[in-house]
């Protein structure tokens, strides 16, 4: 097992997710950066699905209490097993009794500590995600995070695998993301102004952003078509309440809402928008729904991910 000594900022047991649920009114939860937790666990030969930590802006110190194979992958933060430094978005191996810290993030949000074999619980409702909104999943079952002191049992493996990542794949937080808006049903009842705007002008991360949503500051942007009812909500469907201030939905949504939407950020952005922080700037461009299927499939073959969702 390890013990975590501290949790940092903020931090939950994820895996990738429940799926098939949202007709029972539960979330998917799982990791906000699907592209960092995805590279954690290939990096320790693990499935695409086993459980992690996911750490909110470092500050954690945690004791490997066997020997263990493990990776940190997501936001820039300086890493050190014993105090001998180490890199991030590659694999490592610990010894029993070994400390890993994991300092303050200085770029990006969100950091994934996966290890060979993956983290043990109790499952609820076909997942271990945790999800506080919802009081599921985590190591208790309550959807509460991990505090000092809690211990999490890991899987046997005799993985000893050596893996980085390229440096072409590894994510610049400090550069303002370029993220990919799929036109919605709703698209075409906004405005020419509206549209364009979304799209030619930088948005602002505000500080009431979380694993809900990220809402977004710098343009207010109305809607004049009739109203809708409420209808399911996708991760990344950009919702425009009537403030104007648009809300991009993350991994912890809710499963309906009656907002008007632009549209869907492209699964393979949405990632990149969970590690930005509050007074981040980020800016869109319109994509095809054809452009990103294809991306995605080929995303989803390098890690192997295979989704089965029944009772949804």
């Amino acid at each position: 097992m390890i013990e975590v000594i501290e949790p940092g900022l903020y931090m939950t047991l994820q895996d990738f997710g429940r799926f098939g649920y949202l007709s029972k009114g539960l979330t998917r939860g799982g990791p906000a950066d699907e592209h960092a937790f995805l590279w954690a666990n290939k990096l320790v030969g693990n499935r695409f699905d086993a459980a992690q930590l996911e750490i909110t802006l470092g500050g954690a110190r945690i004791r490997f209490t066997e020997p263990t194979h493990f990776s940190v992958c997501g936001a820039d933060a300086k890493l050190s097993l014993d105090e001998q430094p180490l890199n991030s978005w590659q694999s490592h191996s610990a010894t029993a009794g070994q400390t890993l810290h994991i300092g303050q993030a200085q770029a990006g949000l969100r950091i994934y500590l996966a290890v060979a074999g993956g983290f043990q619980a109790e499952p609820q409702w076909g997942s271990v995600a945790t999800v506080v909104r919802e009081k599921i999943g985590g190591i208790h079952q309550n959807g509460q995070p991990l505090g000092s002191g809690a211990t999490l049992n890991t899987e046997k493996s005799t993985a000893d695998i050596d893996r980085r990542v390229p440096w072409q794949y590894r994510p610049d937080y400090s550069k303002t993301p370029t993220l990919g808006l799929i036109p919605g049903n709703q698209y075409e009842q906004f405005p020419d102004t509206v549209r364009e705007a979304f799209c030619y002008n930088d948005f602002t991360v505000d500080s009431s952003s979380n694993r809900m949503g990220v809402r977004l500051k710098g343009h207010s942007l109305s809607y004049q078509g009739k109203g809708i009812v409420s209808e399911g909500i996708n991760i990344g469907s950009v919702q425009v309440p009537p403030n104007g201030e648009p809300i991009i939905m993350l991994c912890d949504r809710q499963t309906l809402g009656g907002y008007p939407k632009l549209g869907t950020i492209s699964p393979l952005d949405v990632s990149r928008l969970a590690q930005c922080r509050p007074g981040d700037q980020v800016r869109f461009t319109r994509v095809t729904i054809e452009q990103v299927q294809q991306q995605l499939a080929r995303y989803y073959r390098f890690f192997d991910v295979q989704l089965a969702c029944q009772n949804a």
